[in-house]
């Protein structure tokens, strides 16, 4: 119940969650409020906030729903293997197109200009890591996931730092053999002037993010992402393998002990690394999969002891309910003007409150919107999977 929870969580703040700290801060008028409300938005390049973890977040429960029930395929007969590589072969596909459908990547409309048309998106990469990591999970090892890990996550750093590209030649700081070294690693890790962007301008079709040089959901920055779902797995595993009391703790305990030193510690190494690498969403470099991952791990850690563990749940309904359809509540929030039902019902009521109250309200009624419709198909075991 606690992956449905965090899930639920995770996508409370895209729904409309994030909002609710600036209109705390005009109705209390606490600087602290401002603080949390800057936590909501994501870092404009370097560094990181929490609004940051939100995507890596969901990759990584996608892992951990992998490592739960982990099957192997490969020693069974072709006939038994396909249907599920249809349906991942499928899944991959929809989500590819429902991400160039939340993007409204074609813009004008049909018949669509390919040139125009934003294929890279969050649900694509979603799927691709997804995909990545269920191959990997029917196809190897837990030793061998591991491996291929720690090699992407090393490898992918490596090629930001040192992989030759042409368009180094146009940057002034790596021309100056004065420039330290440090200044010249960091000058790789710009916008206009990354190993990513010129993959993009080679791989990536179509259009990028508001015509940037660098789309955050490109092509090469998709193979970092893989690893987020990856420790998801290994985290999946861990939690459904017995545990043995140890230390004067529970198996229970010792899981959610062992999750948040794991955490804590995956946190330190990737704030060590950010020297060499910075953690950079949109480049989405190892130090950003690392801080990332141990924030999942730790986030996992707490509502598996809050929900499964102490086994207080009814607070976790709310999240509940979010998390059995999150991927097509995220996709309605951009089709459908949620903003719009909830001033239809609740409008003259916000006007009529307190001026400094209306911002708050505002936010309230379109989250209620969208949980009350949430409910409905919650009640009616109505889950939309992809």
């Amino acid at each position: 119940m606690s992956l449905d929870a965090l899930r639920g969580f995770d996508m409370f703040w895209i729904l409309g969650g994030e909002g609710i700290f600036a209109g705390l801060f005009l109705l209390t008028g606490w600087a602290g409020w401002n603080w949390f409300d800057a936590q909501m938005h994501h870092s404009q390049w370097h560094g990181f906030t929490f609004y940051d973890v939100i995507f890596p977040l969901f990759i990584f429960l996608s892992g951990v729903a992998l490592g739960l029930s982990p099957k192997r395929l490969d020693k069974l007969p072709m006939k038994q293997r396909l249907p599920l590589y249809r349906h991942a072969a499928k899944r991959l596909g929809l989500l590819i197109f429902l991400g160039v459908l939340y993007n409204h990547g074609w813009g004008t409309g049909m018949p669509a200009e390919p040139d125009s048309v934003r294929f890279a998106s969050v649900l694509a990469r979603i799927g691709f890591a997804w995909f990545i990591g269920a191959m990997l999970v029917w196809h190897t090892s837990l030793r061998t996931q591991i491996i291929v890990a720690i090699s992407m996550l090393i490898g992918y750093g490596l090629m930001q730092l040192y992989l030759p590209y042409p368009e180094l030649i146009q940057t002034p700081e790596l021309l100056q053999s004065t420039v330290n070294q440090t200044n010249q690693l960091f000058a790789r890790f710009t916008a206009e002037n990354s190993l990513n962007a010129y993959v993009d301008s080679i791989l990536l079709p179509g259009t990028a993010y508001q015509n940037r040089a660098l789309d955050p959901e490109g092509v090469l920055s998709t193979l970092p992402a893989v690893v987020n779902g990856l420790i998801g797995v290994f985290v999946g595993h861990y939690i459904v393998k017995p545990q043995r009391p140890k230390f004067g703790l529970s198996g229970e305990w010792l899981k959610v002990s062992t999750m948040l030193v794991i955490g804590l510690l995956l946190l330190a190494l990737g704030w060590l690394l950010d020297v060499i690498i910075p953690v950079n969403k949109d480049l989405w470099t190892s130090s950003f999969v690392l801080v990332t991952s141990a924030w999942s791990i730790i986030l996992l850690a707490l509502f598996y002891a809050i929900v499964d563990v102490f086994k207080w749940q009814k607070w976790s309904f709310i999240f509940v309910v979010i998390g059995t359809n999150a991927i097509i509540i995220y996709i309605a929030s951009s089709l459908m003007n949620w903003q719009y039902f909830a001033n239809s019902l609740f409008g003259g009521l916000i006007s009529a409150a307190p001026s400094d109250w209306q911002q708050l309200l505002s936010i309230l009624s379109l989250l209620a919107v969208q949980w009350f419709i949430l409910l409905w198909l919650y009640q009616r075991k109505i889950f939309i999977r992809i």
